[in-house]
């Protein structure tokens, strides 16, 4: 297994990854993952053939063009620490491929990739409830430092953040 950037011919299985996600991560159509992986810097975790397995995508504050209220709820974060902050905007993997630590290596390249921020934040689902994730974020550093409820409460978020310095 390696980590690499995305190249074009992966997006069909990065889609089926995504898609297999959910709710972990929200539901795309093949358009608009292209149009959210375009504005990202994407990883993606490829098995010995090369083959993508599943990938890690990152926005930088400040991307209008992104309509998501995580990533603004980290833009304010950002003004209010002085703190320069990499999101993650989402994590997926084909069944398959879990239980491989491979979200453990896409997120190492994230660090490693952007070590000259202060910090890497991400929201995971308090509701619908994804308590994997809650472990998987907190055994790699990160730690809870925000709520968010979204749609009546039907859905809410914890934010995250792990140290890069």
């Amino acid at each position: 297994m390696s980590v690499r950037r995305f190249r074009i011919s992966d997006l069909t299985v990065l889609h089926s990854a995504n898609q297999a996600s959910v709710p972990g991560v929200s539901t795309e159509t093949l358009t608009d993952l292209k149009k959210w992986i375009d504005l990202s810097v994407c990883f993606v975790a490829e098995g010995a053939n090369g083959a993508p397995l599943g990938f890690l995508t990152l926005i930088e504050p400040g991307i209008p063009d992104y309509p998501s209220s995580n990533l603004r709820w980290f833009e304010d974060y950002a003004t209010r620490t002085g703190k320069s902050v990499i999101y993650v905007d989402r994590i997926a993997l084909l069944p398959e491929a879990r239980g491989q630590r491979l979200g453990e290596a896409l997120y190492q390249a994230a660090f490693e990739h952007f070590s000259d921020r202060d910090e890497i934040g991400c929201e995971v689902n308090i509701a619908p409830p994804n308590p994997g994730s809650h472990r998987f974020h907190q055994r790699l550093g990160f730690h809870q430092i925000g709520e968010q409820s979204f749609d009546a409460g039907a859905k809410s978020v914890a934010y995250y953040v792990r140290s890069l310095t």
